[in-house]
């Protein structure tokens, strides 16, 4: 089996590890880290899953990550990170699995904050032969498609010298991702949830030629958890999305690196056919939010006293050992370890990471 070396992958490592997903049959979760809590867990669980798996951020993430003092908020989605990125390449090697990193959801506002990280990826690929990030993510679906592609292209011209990728979005995610998304209508049908088969041809003859892309189409996925019936996948779309460009280039079988936005609470069934037609990446964020939120309020929940008295009204003994940060924050840690443990084994991750050391 083809292998990678243990940590973040970029170039030619990225291209494997995305064919070894699609090769395989198997995705990997993408998770949105906001400090360093989150991005430990998901390393953790990564390696206690045998898994490699994506690490990214968005622009709110990334603003947190910095810290919400600082003023100006376009330095501090940059620096935030940059700060996250530096974390992942020092600790993923440790690990022993293969990370891609990645940023999530920017449309045009945040094109600045895109071009500023790439900057840093440039001065850090000519002092170290590696970028920063494994990839970006353009959502441009609010735009026209002729903007989305020119847009693109442009992006991807300069990523594709570094070794790094781009993700597009064509049609839209229902829903709303930290400031980037679409109204979603009460039992919603609408055309623009639903990518076109011809779209993604047409991205993909212009882009892939140019560098690495991967292509989110929408199939009726939505950001958050909605009640059943809000909305209907059609994963078929992807699996004619694949039939178009393998027709019209004559390629092999799932040419397309394909990515699953809205994961969250989708069935079983849904998700295996979307990774059996070639996705490799199923972004989890609603589901992660939650679980960190659960374990600490389990923990919260059993030790009250902790939270409310530094000494204990009853006994006189000190609470210290019950509310210091580090309880609750692995209390939360071990949720987000718990949780992602399901997506491996649904995803057909587990056991399947081609990092050697």
């Amino acid at each position: 089996m083809t292998s990678v070396s243990p940590g973040v992958v970029t170039g030619a490592d990225y291209q494997t590890l995305l064919q070894a997903c699609r090769d395989g049959g198997y995705a990997l979760p993408a998770i949105n880290v906001v400090g360093t809590n989150s991005v430990n867990a998901v390393l953790e669980a990564a390696a206690a899953n045998g898994s490699d798996v994506i690490i990214q951020v968005s622009n709110g993430g990334a603003r947190f990550f910095a810290g919400e003092g600082l003023p100006d908020a376009h330095r501090a989605r940059v620096l935030g990170a940059a700060s996250m990125a530096h974390h992942v390449h020092l600790l993923a090697k440790e690990y022993g699995i293969a990370v891609i990193l990645h940023t999530d959801h920017a449309d045009r506002k945040l094109i600045p904050w895109l071009e500023d990280l790439i900057s840093l990826s440039e001065a850090e690929f000519k002092n170290t032969g590696r970028p920063l990030f494994s990839s970006h993510m353009l959502d441009l679906s609010a735009e026209t498609l002729d903007d989305n592609l020119a847009l693109s292209e442009k992006l991807l011209t300069r990523l594709a010298p570094l070794g790094m990728g781009l993700e597009i979005e064509l049609g839209v995610t229902g829903g709303e991702e930290d400031g980037v998304g679409h109204d979603l209508e009460e039992g919603a049908d609408n055309a623009h949830l639903y990518t076109q088969p011809e779209d993604v041809l047409r991205a993909w003859e212009l882009l892939s030629p140019i560098g690495m892309v991967s292509i989110a189409a929408s199939f009726g996925n939505v950001h958050g958890v909605y009640k059943p019936g809000n909305v209907k996948l059609r994963p078929e779309i992807l699996k004619n999305s694949q039939d178009a460009v393998q027709k019209a280039t004559g390629s092999g079988p799932k040419p397309l690196p394909l990515v699953f936005h809205g994961g969250s609470g989708s069935s079983l069934e849904e998700i295996r056919d979307a990774v059996s037609y070639g996705t490799f990446k199923m972004n989890l964020d609603t589901d992660i939010q939650f679980a960190f939120a659960h374990g600490v309020g389990s923990y919260v929940s059993t030790h009250p006293v902790a939270f409310q008295h530094q000494i204990d009204p009853a006994t006189d003994k000190p609470m210290k050992s019950f509310y210091d940060p580090r309880k609750w924050l692995r209390a939360g840690e071990k949720s987000i370890v718990e949780r992602m443990s399901e997506a491996f084994e649904i995803l057909g991750s587990k056991g399947q990471s081609i990092a050697r050391s």
